[in-house]
């Protein structure tokens, strides 16, 4: 659940899947299906430090191993007095970082993951592929009876709960095996996100000290995330429970009962609504005002059918609550109306595309189907690169009043909406090679 990677993400090159790099309450294993986009930036904190560690050549790393193991030995002499003073015992210390050694892999994939090009359309064929909507199938029966007392304890749906298995982990197939002492470490000694880290090491640390898992049994994904759906330090002592009565909080053994207890905690803390969907696929009348299409535009289903938007089955949307209608391809590919549950499921990881992963595969799981919608396959993203050029013009026009990042979140989108509204082109905020042509 990254909100770290937050909450570590995931999460939007999957063009309009976040706001900002996060890490939701875990991070993601190399096969899970987490959108995160991150890049290294220099500071004033970490300068010092980046000219002692590895030079990146692609994806290889040049550095003498002694000139780094000698500056994080340091570091870690220095945070033995830090963690001290907030509990940790020397003792647990000396345990934890028995043969921790600064791990340059960690670095290497923080430092290049992709620039996030895949499409929305390419992400849901595989959090919702046909393999993986019959694995969470098998798992739903499988596991149907500890499913079902999770999901009266904490009224959460066992299928979301299921499918956020799926995502994170392939069902348990995919869980890390990292050291989470020596992957949080490392990345707490880089100092790019150095505060952060730290306090998911601290975290870690403590939850040795509790005793729920011993330091080599404690492994998860590069980037501290731990266990069947992902938690990292921090959420696993915010949310994780005891289901399976042994003393102990475990999510890192075979049996995910624990982890799946400790997702539907989290959703239900995070304000679930049980048996309210995460949104609905819907048609949209033609001449719809794409400028109504914003997560602040809250309207009644029956509110919403009035102005013509409909299910897939032409009949108006069962009345879920308030809900805002979401174009993750613009006007060009698929509409849904969602609903609370998409920002409950948004606390896990705040990308669109990991949210309407969850949401999709879930329904799937349960015999649902395919989105109906055709999307504009066969589109060429704009680059990372291309964005921040497409961002830096529509400061200059005066649309945008935000950082220049490459990242497409809430406020550019809107500021993509003003412009299309200003030349008289359909206002639905994606990041197109068409849009670049209207700015240049």
């Amino acid at each position: 659940m990254y909100s770290v990677l937050r909450r570590a993400c995931l999460c939007s090159a999957i063009v309009v899947l976040s706001s900002q790099p996060v890490f939701a309450a875990g991070g993601a294993v190399d096969s899970s299906l987490r959108p995160t986009q991150r890049t290294l930036q220099p500071t004033p904190q970490n300068a010092l430090e980046l000219s002692r560690r590895p030079a990146l050549r692609g994806d290889a790393i040049v550095t003498e191993a002694a000139t780094s193991n000698a500056a994080f030995d340091r570091w870690i002499a220095g945070f033995y007095g830090r963690a001290q003073a907030q509990g940790i015992r020397k003792s647990t210390l000396d345990k934890a970082f028995r043969g921790i050694e600064y791990n340059t892999s960690v670095i290497s994939k923080d430092r290049n993951q992709s620039e996030f090009t895949k499409q929305i359309w390419d992400y849901l064929d595989s959090a919702a592929s046909p393999t993986r909507v019959k694995n969470g199938k098998a798992a739903l029966k499988k596991h149907r009876r500890t499913l079902d007392k999770i999901e009266r304890a904490y009224g959460v749906d066992r299928d979301v709960v299921v499918a956020i298995w799926g995502l994170e982990s392939a069902y348990g197939a995919h869980r890390g095996d990292i050291k989470v002492i020596e992957a949080t470490a490392t990345l707490a000694f880089d100092g790019r996100r150095g505060s952060f880290f730290e306090k998911q090491l601290i975290a870690a640390l403590k939850i040795l000290q509790n005793g729920d898992v011993t330091a080599s049994k404690m492994k998860g994904s590069w980037a501290g995330a731990m266990g069947h759906t992902q938690f990292i330090p921090t959420s696993y002592e915010a949310f994780a429970v005891d289901f399976t009565g042994d003393g102990k909080r475990d999510i890192w053994s075979k049996d995910p009962t624990d982890a799946l207890a400790s997702t539907a905690q989290y959703l239900r803390k995070s304000g679930w609504i049980k048996g309210q969907p995460w949104g609905v696929e819907v048609r949209l009348p033609k001449g719809f005002n794409y400028g109504l299409a914003s997560r602040k535009n809250l309207k009644s289903p029956a509110a919403w059918a009035q102005l013509g938007v409909v299910g897939t089955n032409g009949k108006p949307v069962p009345n879920y609550g308030s809900g805002s209608i979401l174009l993750p391809a613009g006007a060009s590919g698929a509409a849904f109306m969602i609903f609370k549950n998409f920002a409950v499921i948004e606390r896990y990881n705040k990308a669109d595309a990991y949210v309407i992963g969850v949401g999709h595969l879930s329904d799937r799981i349960t015999g649902g189907d395919p989105i109906q919608a055709s999307w504009p396959r066969g589109y060429k993203p704009l680059s990372f690169s291309e964005k921040k050029d497409m961002q830096k013009r529509l400061k200059r026009k005066g649309f945008l009043d935000d950082k220049i990042d490459g990242i497409i979140g809430p406020n550019t989108i809107n500021a993509i909406r003003a412009f299309q509204s200003s030349i008289g082109v359909t206002p639905d905020g994606y990041p197109s090679k068409t849009l670049m042509t209207h700015l240049k």
